[in-house]
């Protein structure tokens, strides 16, 4: 499979998996998220405007996102013959927007993780906002508290990682998103993993449904 969509709720870890994945198959990790940060980062006028809904716990508007994603899509299958994308499609609009091109995926995963252990997992996430790695308090701590272990640099906590938002966005996550996982099942491209467990584990079932 070289055309992948991972999917999941907020702490499900799909981000984690797809870089994993990303290194160790040479498939190229498209992350829609990490692509709005960085805007937000440069204070661009994408990112101004994208900042708005993510500091109110919302879907940035499907028209934004879709122009976003299939221009980067675009550009890589250029030089690439695949893709994991990570943080598209959230809707049944963008959904059939990239199933209508021919970029669309060829699976489609699904990490499933309960509201409780997503909340937990995000209000422990934190990042470093000079090289961009990741930290989870709980799951994957630095080694000197609070600072990065490749740059040093003070970690930070998101915004939209506030429990109130973290609680909004998961329930946002499944009413927006139940269509398209309803959509890819009816075409066949679902797969539904079991999100819990170490990073290890949960990467071993992800592979056993790709083949890989």
């Amino acid at each position: 499979m070289r055309r992948i969509v991972i999917m999941g709720p907020p702490g499900s870890g799909k981000g984690t998996q797809a870089k994993i994945i990303s290194e160790k198959y040479g498939i190229p990790h498209v992350s829609i998220g990490d692509i709005l940060r960085d805007n937000i980062l440069r204070k661009t006028e994408l990112g101004a405007l994208v900042k708005q809904y993510i500091d109110r716990g919302e879907l940035v508007p499907d028209d934004i996102i879709i122009e976003l994603t299939l221009n980067t899509l675009r550009d890589l299958l250029k030089e690439f013959n695949g893709y994991i994308l990570d943080g598209y499609p959230r809707t049944i609009t963008q959904a059939e927007a990239l199933e209508q091109t021919d970029m669309k995926p060829e699976i489609v995963i699904d990490i499933m993780l309960n509201e409780e252990e997503c909340v937990k997992r995000l209000t422990n996430r934190r990042y470093c906002p000079k090289c961009g790695e990741i930290y989870n308090m709980i799951l994957k701590p630095p080694k000197v508290d609070e600072l990065c272990d490749k740059c040093g640099s003070k970690l930070m906590m998101r915004e939209d990682d506030d429990e109130n938002v973290v609680r909004k966005r998961f329930k946002e996550y499944y009413v927006k998103t139940k269509p398209v996982m309803d959509y890819y099942e009816r075409l066949g491209k679902l797969r539904v993993i079991d999100g819990s467990g170490s990073v290890e584990e949960v990467l071993k079932r992800i592979l056993g449904e790709l083949g890989l």
